[in-house]
């Protein structure tokens, strides 16, 4: 490789999406976050689910910070400032998580800790026809410490909503400024009301997927659903897994939809929190709604084509490569091209072959590899 493919690949790496917003009166943290970190390993190349009572052979496998680590990896690998509060094991699993945020990511780990005595959860995930089974273990997380500085002065915080669970972060954020987005998991009550996500009131955009939409509005369409969320938050965007993604400003009346890019998925792992990450970053940058899901769409389409969360997450050198490589095809269709014409004035002029590979195969080797 070149000396001038080299800087390709530095000024694609540091590239800064904010850059011509940021002022000398922001806050150093662009986006914070808080949750539990796990270790992931991860087995790829299975033919088939494991069968009772037989050994199955993985052909790949890899290990990586999971669980919130992987939104604050995809954030950082975007060049967003990202700041995570987190407990950590106080195992060599937590050590290597630890030392691969902060030093392998650049992830602001000042408002994490290191718990004593507690073991890093673990989660093993098999991938296998698109789709992943995972098993975890772990114990109950350590209650929060108090922190006068958490959350941070940030331009916006990723949260987790749990049904009937209040968060005192969230609405302390939300009154110094911070633009608060919010995804949330499968409602184990049944009940899918709205009145138990409390905190939904303190957020700006919320994220669910069409399942999870439609059932927390009773309707029977994802795009309905949308329009239905928007009374109770600013702006709603629901992903349609292999339709791509609708979205609703309920201030504005704008609407938006993106269809999904086709790719092979190796492991959907991580897939929704890179979507929500490009969607950040998207907004926090001032682009088009259209813009914003077609940028969240297009990393979550780049994460499924390796293994694992956060080792998938895709950079801008990732970015820049597949933007390369699709305008090479002779029979693209150009407004499918056109649709993504914006990356044009983002990305650097060259970029490195395609395909890129991030994954690393263990969770470290010695330092004499």
């Amino acid at each position: 490789m070149t000396t001038r493919d080299d800087e390709h690949i530095r000024q694609a790496a540091c590239l800064d999406p904010l850059g011509a917003l940021r002022t000398p009166a922001d806050p150093p943290c662009d986006v914070y976050l808080s949750g539990n970190v796990f270790l992931d390993i991860i087995f790829t190349g299975l033919d088939s689910a494991p069968v009772r009572g037989t050994e199955s052979w993985a052909r790949g496998m890899g290990s990586s910070p999971g669980g919130v680590a992987n939104m604050a990896t995809a954030l950082a690998r975007l060049g967003l400032h990202t700041s995570l509060a987190a407990a950590f094991g106080d195992d060599h699993y937590g050590e290597y998580c630890w030392d691969a945020l902060e030093q392998g990511e650049g992830i602001d780990l000042s408002l994490s800790r290191t718990v004593p005595g507690w073991h890093s959860p673990v989660t093993v995930s098999m991938a296998y026809e698109g789709e992943r089974t995972m098993v975890s273990h772990g114990h109950e997380a350590p209650p929060p410490e108090p922190a006068p500085d958490c959350p941070p002065p940030a331009r916006a915080a990723i949260a987790a909503l749990t049904p009937g669970t209040r968060a005192e972060w969230i609405a302390q954020a939300a009154r110094r400024g911070t633009r608060v987005f919010a995804d949330v998991g499968w409602d184990e009550t049944g009940r899918w009301d709205l009145r138990d996500l409390a905190d939904l009131e303190h957020c700006e955009a919320f994220l669910p997927n069409a399942e999870e939409a439609m059932r927390y509005t009773r309707t029977d369409c994802p795009r309905a659903a949308a329009h239905a969320l928007t009374e109770y938050v600013p702006l709603a965007v629901v992903t349609l897994g292999a339709e791509g993604a609708y979205a609703v400003d309920g201030a504005t009346g704008e609407s938006a939809e993106v269809p999904a890019i086709d790719v092979e998925a190796l492991d959907p792992t991580g897939a929704g929190d890179v979507f929500v990450a490009g969607f950040v970053t998207g907004t926090l940058a001032r682009w088009p709604l259209a813009d914003r899901l077609a940028f969240a769409g297009l990393t979550a389409a780049l994460s499924v084509q390796e293994f694992g969360g956060s080792l998938s997450a895709p950079g801008w050198s990732e970015i820049a490569a597949w933007w390369q490589r699709v305008q090479g095809f002779s029979d693209q269709d150009p407004a499918a091209l056109r649709r993504y014409a914006f990356l044009e004035s983002l990305l650097p002029a060259r970029a490195r072959p395609w395909p890129l590979r991030r994954a690393v195969p263990t969770i470290g080797f010695g330092r004499s590899a």
